[in-house]
């Protein structure tokens, strides 16, 4: 099996390519990333299961259909993925990992290689308490320009799949947390976690105390994109991929656990969300996939590793 990996070093591209080596022993793993973040220790101590090649180049420039060729699952995770600080970038964001889709995607179906597409549960922007992939159109109101440009990357994974036998999946990611080799600590979850054990206030946006919001365990993420390939699911149809539904409350509760003195600190942030709602991934658990993560594991692991860090 020959599986290519876009956006290979980064935060869930490092945990993934090497879950990979074990998923699939013996296969032909071919990971892509321009390194413009420059975590070169993602590509460090990869398992000996699997056969890695590494190439540095930018999707949107490079030849693809020649690194396609022969390849069976495409797992496309380059883009420019930080929501808060994209308010400024819209088009070079929209521009960037639009592009880079519709790229990926072509490529796709001139090699015939199945692709999995990776959305974000963050295009929800619903007045109701819970929310599933049935959604009305009202209930996607995307809260920045990285959520916009992902909702149009569906219309056009979704186009492509009904009018030219694109081998598809959208899997929309809950909010990632857990380490990785190449983790970042910007979303919520994993900054929590650097502040806490550097002993910084945690920041937390004013209005999301409360608000219950959908989160991926890296663990979960591998796991359901090594469940899509051995069940064949390139069905051209979107799915919710989470671990939980938390509050702000609940992430906090866990890490005072594991640093009592711990201090809040409530701020404003330009995007922030007013509503409060769950995501369903039923349509993902009928396929038979089971979560095994949990925010207590990818918290417990992330505060273990940044305080050996910090011999604390």
């Amino acid at each position: 099996m020959k599986i290519i990996v876009t956006g290979a070093i980064g935060h869930i591209g490092s945990y993934i390519i090497r879950d990979l080596g074990v998923f699939f022993p013996g296969s032909n793993i071919v990971m892509i990333d321009n390194m413009m973040t420059q975590r070169f220790p993602s590509l460090f101590n990869l398992p000996p299961h699997a056969n890695y090649r590494f190439i540095e180049g930018d999707v949107n420039q490079m030849n693809l259909r020649s690194v396609f060729v022969d390849a069976d699952v495409v797992i496309h995770l380059a883009a420019i993925t930080d929501a808060a600080g994209s308010i400024d970038k819209a088009e070079e964001l929209e521009a960037n990992n639009f592009q880079s889709t519709y790229r990926v995607a072509e490529a796709c179906i001139e090699t015939d290689a199945s692709l999995i597409a990776i959305s974000s549960t963050s295009v929800y922007g619903t007045q109701n308490d819970k929310v599933d992939e049935n959604c009305l159109e009202s209930e996607l109101q995307p809260q920045s320009p990285y959520a916009t440009t992902k909702l149009k990357e569906e219309e056009l994974i979704s186009k492509l799949s009904k009018e030219r036998g694109l081998k598809s999946i959208h899997c929309r990611f809950g909010t990632i947390f857990g380490a990785s080799p190449g983790m970042r600590f910007h979303t919520a979850v994993n900054k929590f976690c650097w502040q806490a054990v550097m002993s910084q206030p945690i920041t937390v946006w004013s209005t999301a105390y409360d608000q219950k919001r959908p989160y991926l365990d890296l663990l979960d993420a591998s796991r359901a994109i090594a469940f899509i390939i051995k069940n064949n699911i390139f069905d051209g149809r979107i799915y919710n991929v989470l671990t939980s539904n938390c509050t702000v409350r609940e992430v906090v509760d866990i890490i005072k656990e594991l640093v009592p003195n711990l201090e809040i600190e409530f701020v404003d942030n330009r995007i922030m969300n007013q509503l409060s709602y769950e995501v369903m991934c039923d349509r993902f658990k009928s396929k038979g996939f089971v979560s095994s993560g949990s925010m207590t594991r990818g918290v417990l692991e992330t505060i273990d590793i940044l305080k050996q860090s910090n011999n604390l």
